[in-house]
């Protein structure tokens, strides 16, 4: 993408001004997930490490890789984001299961998406009542 398409679309990967902004925040890298997602953070100035919550300590934040899609940052990386944790998710992961999926991402709207029947897209037509409904009617 050009920088005439990162200054004007935001729904495709960080746009200029993010950029900008981030690099202007002097943030620490402290890692990136397997989708390519960066995870910055910025210390602010005169506040110790053992004092207060993280949100006076420090700033996080996230630079997507690819699409700007919330669900595309994984849950451990999400809890690191939003303070549940100190230090760098790596650092105190569990080894994956075996039951464990991969990530999909989000389908809706798409081609991919699940489509019950009786949805409009695929006809709108709906299996019949087989009995199991009675309308309801005021004088009963």
């Amino acid at each position: 993408m050009g920088i005439f398409g990162k200054i004007f679309t935001w729904w495709d990967g960080a746009t200029l001004g993010t950029h900008l902004w981030a690099s202007r925040q002097g943030g620490e890298h402290v890692g990136t997930d397997h989708a390519g997602n960066k995870y910055y953070r910025k210390r602010r100035k005169g506040d110790e490490a053992s004092t207060g919550s993280y949100t006076q300590r420090e700033q996080r934040w996230v630079i997507y890789d690819g699409a700007n899609d919330a669900s595309r940052v994984p849950s451990e990386w999400h809890g690191w984001l939003h303070g549940a944790f100190d230090d760098v998710p790596e650092s105190h992961l569990p080894p994956a299961k075996v039951w464990e999926a991969d990530y999909t991402p989000n389908a809706t709207g798409t081609a991919k998406a699940y489509l019950p029947q009786g949805a409009l897209e695929r006809g709108g037509k709906r299996a019949k009542a087989d009995g199991d409904y009675e309308a309801w009617s005021p004088e009963s």
